[in-house]
């Protein structure tokens, strides 16, 4: 009997799902089959097709939303939005395809023309995060059908039932079943599919640890594409706010949206030492407000239940962590529900502590570090080894400006949360939280290669140097 795989509701622990466990070589195998075919088409016909998807994913909008609240603990407003995004994905790369990888053609010498073209690369790989089921991989399905690639993709094995959902809307909206495939699994069918011979690239968005594993497995395949988007550790600054009931909002919407399951989350708040209680006790006012409960609740919650049990656990047990390193709890991390995988949003502050980690706390934990002056918080702010978003609350432009010339990152916000990153415009960090293959809007850049090609009508060219004279017989 085949292996299955199940999956449940983080809110309940009901099973709201179970299919069988796939084999990576057969799905890439029958995406290479059907890959030419569809490469052959015109990108007109392909774009048509993914605007039928797009009309099916509409119409089919609460169901969806639904199943993403439910296998994902996040509210359903939330999972609403998600699913708007997926619809407007469509438009957005049909956009990025035509302005990042137009046909272009120059005059050149001796009446030649130099034309720019762009190819697909074949098949490729996609493996997609929990926190944003269907979003997030659909950033990288949607472009990649779109320039003529066939798809294989392995959603997280925590949301299996989101990924079959969103390849069914492809398959009913007339995408070849060949040309997108599902691989259902965990780490194992992962490995198994970014070893495949026949990929021609891999597209993830995950965590670091996994991304530099398959940065490693792919060292010696020079030949495929890696587009890694990974994790962040991120910062928000506020240095003379004049609003510090707006500026306590944003923050609570950069740390704890989605229960922190972002990767732009805020993780680290700076303040100036001395000027900040104001603002902290705002926020406490703000995280003593924040409802936490089922996705479906009513009414509904701001935050819904991390992702499993296992997940709970490792972050009650860092934060216990934060404690012992000396920081000084303001809202503790607890469980209003010790058997099911609810947190509380917490709030530490890590000033005095020693040896602070840099690792990225996927949960709803922020850590509050005080600094003397602003010089000091832009060190602070690039005291990772991450750099995915970053964000200052202050009413200084000239500030901002020092901040956006200053910090290592590839999201940079003023007066605006560190999340909610804009898809028509690029989106990837620097540092580990990327392999500076940016996605969203620029996704089109890495889903084709670009070929250059001089053209002539006819054949015509002269040696004019480097040549003996020519031989020519004496006459008789």
């Amino acid at each position: 009997m085949a292996e299955k795989l199940v999956s449940t509701e983080p809110a309940t622990g009901a099973e709201i799902w179970s299919g069988p466990v796939g084999d990576a070589a057969a799905e890439v195998a029958a995406a290479r089959a059907a890959w030419p075919e569809w490469a052959a088409n015109s990108v007109t016909y392909r774009m048509e097709t993914l605007r039928r998807f797009a009309n099916v994913v509409r119409a089919r909008e609460t169901e969806f939303a639904e199943l993403i609240a439910r296998e994902t603990g996040k509210p359903f407003w939330e999972a609403k939005t998600e699913v708007n995004s997926v619809v407007a994905k469509v438009d957005i790369s049909a956009n990025a395809y035509s302005q990042r990888t137009p046909t272009s053609r120059l005059e050149a010498a001796m009446g030649n023309k130099v034309t720019v073209r762009h190819k697909p690369h074949g098949v490729l790989a996609v493996l997609g995060p929990y926190n944003f089921p269907a979003h997030l991989p659909n950033g990288h399905i949607v472009p990649a059908l779109m320039a003529g690639n066939a798809v294989v993709f392995k959603p997280s094995e925590k949301t299996p039932a989101t990924g079959a959902f969103l390849v069914e809307c492809f398959h009913e909206a007339g995408v070849p079943e060949g040309v997108i495939r599902l691989l259902i699994g965990g780490p194992a069918e992962g490995k198994a599919l970014a070893a495949q011979a026949g990929i021609d690239g891999l597209l993830f968005t995950g965590s670091v640890g996994a991304g530099m594993a398959l940065h490693r497995q792919f060292a010696e395949n020079p030949n495929k594409i890696l587009a890694l988007e990974l994790g962040g550790n991120s910062p928000i600054v506020v240095w003379d706010s004049p609003d510090l009931k707006a500026a306590a909002t944003i923050i609570v919407q950069s740390a704890y949206l989605s229960a922190g399951q972002r990767c732009t989350a805020a993780r680290r708040l700076i303040v100036e030492d001395g000027k900040h209680q104001e603002l902290v006790d705002e926020i406490c006012k703000l995280i003593d407000r924040i409802i936490v409960d089922h996705p479906m609740a009513d009414p509904q919650p701001f935050m819904g239940p991390v992702i499993d049990l296992v997940t709970a656990d490792i972050l009650q047990d860092r934060f216990l962590g934060l404690m012992m390193k000396g920081g000084k709890p303001i809202r503790r991390l607890d469980r209003p529900f010790e058997e099911r995988p609810y947190l509380t949003p917490s709030l530490i502050d890590m000033t005095d502590a020693k040896d602070r980690l840099d690792e990225e706390l996927f949960g709803p934990v922020l850590q509050l570090i005080r600094v003397k002056d602003f010089d000091a918080a832009i060190d602070e702010a690039n005291n990772t080894r991450f750099g995915l978003a970053a964000s200052i609350l202050t009413k200084d432009p000239k500030l901002y400006d020092r901040f956006w010339a200053n910090v290592r990152s590839g999201v940079i916000n003023w007066n605006r949360p560190t999340n909610g990153a804009p898809s028509n415009a690029p989106f990837g960090g620097v540092g580990y939280s990327g392999n500076h293959r940016p996605s969203a809007f620029y996704a089109a850049d890495y889903c084709a290669y670009p070929v250059t090609s001089v053209e002539a009508e006819g054949a015509r060219s002269v040696i004019t140097e480097g040549l003996r004279d020519a031989y020519v017989p004496e006459p008789e």
